[in-house]
């Protein structure tokens, strides 16, 4: 794929190398730096770590502004602002002011690592880019992005080296860390034995299955951790230390010592924010030589000297053409050229096939099959297994154009089964995820999110069955607590388990499992909960959450409902309830969520002013503002559908019906008090001092005492010709008896006009009716 100067200028705006160890913030400060400009992409190493930080920024933004894009995963709104997507799912036509790519350093990686250059050398924001790293980056930074500005950050806390850890003296809060399924596996047995139990991460089990583990164990389930280094690309977890059972990895080809930047990556997982992290061996493996254990904790590493590269501009004109353009090698320097690929061996393989190369006769076709080949090799399967899917894939799509659901179904059909041990979950659940992958490839399918949302409820079944296999095995129930906490019962140990209270509502004819409750709450869309106009918040006809006051106006807070959630699932619930109010704000303001482009202070100050009463000022409070507003300004409100009447500035498309409900939520929210007739269609109501003036703002109504009157019908009457103004006019408009109609016309300075009487004729005298 070709990946285009974002900005689509010569101009690449600020770059910025963000360079350091582990903790060192980096992340975060790209995502805070990514949230001040209009629009924004961020480019994660993991699918994982892509969730993590959606989730941070759709708890401050709500979904509706926030995109989440993986090979996997498709989450995109209508008008988002922000894309948060793994590295290699990064969209290549989408423009936008800030980019940044997380752990760079990666560009090194043998088999990834041509991704993550390709990024380093082309993605650009039209205003700002950040790359984010390890500090053994910056000679190569500097020699192929010089026009970069390096900042180094120091890590937050101190990283020690603690020796050598036996099994039995091994503190709460730790990592052990270990290269194969059967050593982690014995690990965790027999902490399980003498600990009570632990949670388990390696790179074979899926996200959601992971993600469970990991939220056991930062919810203090259990106090161990067994896992792989794949806990070293930048997952987020409460650990003191990590114990190195292993110094030794196969790495596809070989078994190899790791070497130093890869003990440091791991090591460093010690430690978050201002804790103090240790790291250290686990017996019987020795210690870390002394030079080692140093070099770690001062992060002096090795430089980097070389990068992986691949030619991303191919040619479609012939498989031969493709070929050899995949074959280009990159100028002498310190680009290397990707010496295996599994796209490219499936292609090689392929490309030798006569069926195969009779249907790849055309550049469509060609192109066809390369996306093809570039599906994850998920399975990792020996022989041609993969080559021989790739291929069946291809000769459907090239035939027919698209996969036929009695193709498709059948194959995705015999995974549905959640009986079998841990290797043949973790293997069915590979298998799902290579079907995940090609239902998110929209042009495939006929109905591609019924076969998304089918994939995607298969891989949640496999991994809750499969979490539950992993905590049956590894930890023992009566001694997991260690710290009074309830033990993670088979029962209820999913973090997505215990939606009781909504469950027993649901209809008995097919009850669905808790996690898939559970899961339905977190993940629900936007219109799936409804709100009262007392702020409770229903899901499934049950009460989940409830509004209550924040800050402002318009950063309402949410109160969860009493639901036994275990605790991996409340922050999941949360988060998602949380997102909602965002978005739920958002819908009530509607346009003027968006602060117009290039504004100048005051307009921003106006538009600032106008978010925080939901859309209605009294005009004499912004006369201030309005006066300094010159003629683009005006223009720039106008197409933000606000009007600048005599007595009020607000924007007519927030009183529809629906805005008007969110604004009643807001209001009573708030305020903790609605008028009586609030929610009825009233123009006019008595004003109810338990109410500000403020309060009468928001719910979009001026108050004219002891009036208070809806703005649109406020200004109608006030720019309105004088028939509007008489006390009979008034009755009818406002819908008001006679005697209120009249206070209403002197309250707003007519006068107290009465309806005009018709001039009676003057009766002539007697003398002339004669005549």
């Amino acid at each position: 794929m070709t990946f285009p100067n974002i900005s689509g200028t010569d101009d690449e705006g600020v770059i910025v190398a963000a360079l350091g160890p582990t903790n060192t913030g980096k992340t975060h400060r790209a995502v805070s730096r990514m949230l001040e400009y209009p629009s924004g992409m961020i480019g994660l190493p993991l699918r994982l770590l892509a969730r993590e930080v959606y989730d941070r920024i759709t708890l401050a933004l709500g979904e509706s502004q926030v995109a989440l894009v993986t090979g996997e995963e498709k989450r995109v709104p209508a008008r988002p602002r922000f894309w948060v997507c793994t590295v290699e799912a990064m969209p290549s036509d989408q423009r936008v002011d800030f980019l940044a790519v997380d752990e760079i350093q990666l560009a090194g990686h043998p088999e990834r690592g041509h991704v993550f250059t390709e990024r380093l050398l082309e993605a650009r924001g039209s205003k700002e880019t950040w790359f984010m790293g390890a500090d053994t980056m910056r000679p190569l930074v500097r020699a192929l992005v010089p026009s970069a500005r390096i900042q180094r950050f120091p890590r937050l806390s101190r990283l020690s080296a603690a020796g050598s850890y036996s099994l039995g003296s091994l503190p709460p809060r730790s990592a052990v860390v270990a290269f194969s399924a059967n050593r982690l596996y014995s690990l965790a047995e027999r902490l399980r034995a003498r600990r009570g139990g632990t949670a388990v991460v390696l790179g074979a089990l899926s996200p959601r299955a992971r993600n469970a583990q990991v939220a056991m164990y930062q919810a203090g389930e259990v106090d161990y951790l067994v896992a792989t280094d794949a806990i070293g690309m930048g997952l987020n977890l409460d650990v003191e230390r990590i114990a190195l059972a292993d110094r030794r990895k196969f790495d596809g080809k070989e078994t190899r010592l790791l070497d130093l930047a890869e003990l440091s990556q791991v090591a460093g997982r010690a430690g978050r924010f201002h804790t103090d992290g240790a790291f250290g061996t686990l017996a019987p493996e020795p210690r870390l030589p002394p030079d080692i254990e140093r070099r770690i904790e001062t992060h002096r590493l090795p430089e980097q000297t070389t990068l992986v590269w691949r030619n991303h501009e191919l040619c479609f004109d012939s498989l031969e053409d493709l070929i050899q353009s995949l074959r280009q090698r990159p100028e002498p320097g310190p680009l290397c050229p990707l010496a295996h690929a599994d796209d490219y061996a499936a292609l090689a393989v392929l490309a030798g096939r006569p069926e195969i190369a009779r249907h790849a006769q055309n550049p469509e076709q060609v192109r066809l099959l390369w996306e093809v080949c570039q599906i994850p090799d998920y399975r990792q399967l020996l022989l041609d297994h993969h080559p021989n899917l790739l291929g069946e894939l291809f000769l459907e799509l090239s035939r027919h154009t698209r996969l036929a659901d009695a193709w498709i179904g059948p194959r995705v059909e015999r995974l549905c089964r959640t009986d079998g041990d841990i290797e043949t979950l973790m293997q069915r659940i590979a298998f799902v995820r290579t079907w995940t992958y090609v239902a998110n490839r929209d042009r495939w399918l006929s109905d591609p999110a019924e076969w998304q949302e089918r994939t995607r409820r298969l891989e949640d079944d496999l991994s809750d069955a499969l979490h539950r296999a992993l905590v049956a095995r590894f930890i023992d129930v009566r001694k997991s607590s260690s710290h009074g906490r309830p033990p993670a019962a088979a029962d209820q140990s999913h973090p997505f388990s215990a939606l009781q209270k909504l469950r027993e509502g649901l209809a008995p004819a097919s009850p669905p499992s808790e996690e898939n409750l559970s899961y339905a709450l977190a993940e629900a869309a936007h219109g799936a909960f409804s709100v009262s106009s007392r702020g409770r918040v229903s899901f499934e006809h049950h009460d989940v959450a409830q509004f209550v006051r924040g800050r402002v106006l318009v950063e309402p807070e949410i109160a969860l409902a009493e639901l036994t959630l275990a605790p991996g699932a409340l922050g999941q619930v949360r988060r998602r309830l949380q997102a909602f109010a965002k978005d739920f704000v958002r819908d009530a303001l509607k346009d003027l969520a968006e602060e117009p482009h290039d504004a100048s202070a005051a307009l921003r100050g106006l538009c600032y002013q106008l978010r925080h009463s939901l859309g209605t000022l009294d005009r004499p409070a912004a006369e201030a503002l309005l006066r300094v507003l010159d003629e683009r300004d005006r223009q720039a409100l106008a197409q933000l559908g606000v009007l600048v009447g005599r007595r009020a500035v607000f924007a007519p498309a927030l009183l529809d019906a629906d805005t008007l409900h969110r604004r009643r939520v807001l209001t009573q929210t708030f305020y903790g008090a609605l008028p009586p007739d609030a929610g009825s269609r009233r123009p006019v109501m008595p004003f109810d001092p338990a109410l500000p003036a403020s309060g009468y703002l928001a719910l979009g109504w001026l108050v004219v005492a002891p009036f208070a009157v809806r703005v649109d019908l406020l200004e109608e009457l006030l720019a309105g010709p004088a028939s509007l103004r008489t006390s009979d006019a008034l009755a009818r408009k406002a819908r008001l008896p006679p005697d209120q109609a009249a206070a209403l016309a002197r309250a707003l300075g007519f006068g107290g006009a009465k309806r005009p009487r018709r001039r009676r004729r003057r009766r002539p005298p007697a003398r002339e009716r004669e005549r």
